[in-house]
């Protein structure tokens, strides 16, 4: 099921109203009619990999219970990696065994050795990068005495599985969400007034700017052999303002969501084309998968903390593990280490924690020096989104190669007057709004009522005129 769809539209109203009108003040009940919301809502998508998600939590659960009454740290030690020798298993199975098996053949092939692998060409099922990771940091907790055991599976099962979170993410932490869960929750109309609108905001990102982008974008990456340049970088941008409308859109709509039920999640997106460097683009996107990294991954390496030599390798193995956990392609991995290579400069000039607050945290507009920065930054990411959204290699340096070789003071051929009107008002309102939760909650904080009900109207109308053939999320493939 998905969120831009007549379907989902029917479904949450149903479950807030059952949630509020019939469970509230019980707890225990609006558990349990979570838990089972989000079990129909991904069982929507197949039912079969239902079993998989189920089999996971069960894992997590159980394993989290024996090391919790261990009272060896051999006993610790055995569960933990039962749990997560199990769970990478499955993931490395449905995500990633036919691209080692085929990367083999091909590697055999340089040295004129034919094999011809043994693929399994499974489903992958939607979530399960995120599903994995929620349960491995609960185990990497327990593991290292951060937090207990949760003996209560609908709790824990909620935890996993909350549908707003379930197949995109943002990526939660036990330490966050399992204590609002395990609280008495009451109705906030404030919080589901405000998770209302960030709702129609992530609902305009996803469906009228990424959509629409995504038309341009899809043509220009299909005929890149024979497209000119100013077409090719006018596709490259719409890429860019198609994966944030889609991702950030849905982080958005989850967020809301979970707000209409008295829940906060982890905040995913903070304005990242407003950063000024690219330390600060990867602080402000996807936070929780860098947050996730950055905690389970590169802190246990070492980090920092062990010279300027350490600190490179970590860096480099953060962002390879974030492009490959993207995806099995090599696309991915080199999108890893082309951001890990723009990244490097700064570490070593120890410039990489330079910009910390949002660009012009104390005035209206940003200095000219800013919109520079701004501009060079969104031009090295985009660079790299090429990599992230061509089929293979050849493809996305083919891709660069035409765009700089065909000439550029062409009128680019899908170009759209409307669409970039949309852009500019996109651009405006996540700029005026950059210091608050979320931009459009920015902008409706200093707009009088009567314009505010012009926004929403004219939000409305717009869903209403760009709704057409249901568009999955980008990230649902991850």
């Amino acid at each position: 099921m998905l969120f831009n769809t007549i379907n989902f539209a029917f479904f949450l109203p149903l479950v807030f109203c059952l949630y509020w009108f019939v469970f509230q003040g019980n707890l225990r009940r609006q558990n349990i009619l979570l838990l089972g919301a989000s079990y129909f809502f991904y069982a929507c998508w197949d039912w079969r990999f239902l079993f998989l998600l189920i089999f996971s939590t069960l894992l997590d659960y159980y394993t989290g219970l024996k090391m919790e009454k261990s009272s060896h740290q051999k006993g610790r030690r055995f569960w933990f990696l039962l749990s997560v020798i199990i769970n990478l298993g499955f993931l490395g199975v449905f995500k990633y065994y036919d691209f080692f098996a085929l990367s083999f053949a091909d590697c055999m092939a340089q040295w004129g050795i034919q094999v011809s692998p043994w693929t399994l060409n499974l489903i992958l099922p939607v979530g399960i990068s995120f599903y994995t990771f929620h349960g491995l940091s609960y185990v990497i907790d327990i593991y290292k005495r951060k937090i207990s055991a949760e003996e209560n599976f609908t709790d824990y099962a909620v935890f996993v599985s909350f549908f707003p979170l379930l197949v995109a993410g943002p990526i939660e932490r036990a330490t966050h969400l399992l204590p609002q869960i395990k609280s008495p929750r009451f109705f906030d109309s404030g919080l589901a007034t405000n998770g209302l609108k960030q709702i129609a905001w992530g609902l305009f990102k996803k469906v009228v700017i990424a959509d629409a982008c995504a038309v341009i974008a899809n043509d220009a990456f299909a005929h890149a052999a024979d497209g000119d340049s100013a077409t090719l970088l006018f596709g490259a941008i719409m890429f860019s303002f198609q994966i944030y409308g889609d991702f950030s859109g849905y982080s958005d709509i989850a967020l809301g969501t979970a707000k209409l039920f008295g829940i906060r999640l982890l905040k995913n997106f903070s304005f990242p084309y407003f950063s000024r460097d690219i330390a600060e683009f990867w602080r402000r996107w996807h936070i929780s998968l860098s947050s996730w990294f950055r905690d389970y991954v590169y802190f246990p390496l070492g980090g920092s903390q062990g010279g300027r030599a350490m600190s490179i390798r970590n860096t480099f193995v953060i962002f390879l593990l974030s492009g490959f956990w993207h995806g099995a392609n090599w696309t991915f991995i080199f999108w890893g280490l082309l951001n890990a290579c723009f990244f490097l400069p700064l570490l070593l000039r120890g410039r990489n924690r330079q910009n910390m607050e949002i660009v012009a945290a104390q005035s209206t507009l940003p200095t000219v020096k800013e919109i520079l920065q701004m501009s060079a930054t969104f031009a090295l990411v985009t660079l790299a989104w090429i990599f992230f959204r061509a089929p293979s290699l050849s493809e996305a340096f083919g891709y660069i190669g035409q765009m700089i070789s065909s000439g550029v003071w062409t009128r680019p051929v899908f170009f759209s007057w409307s669409l970039i009107v949309l852009l500019g008002c996109l651009i405006t309102v996540e700029f005026v709004g950059r210091k608050s939760e979320f931009g459009l909650d920015g902008v409706l904080q200093l707009t009088p009522k009567p314009l505010r009900y012009m926004m929403y109207y004219a939000i409305a109308v717009l869903l209403f005129l760009y709704s057409g053939e249901e568009q999955q999320f980008i990230y649902f493939q991850f």
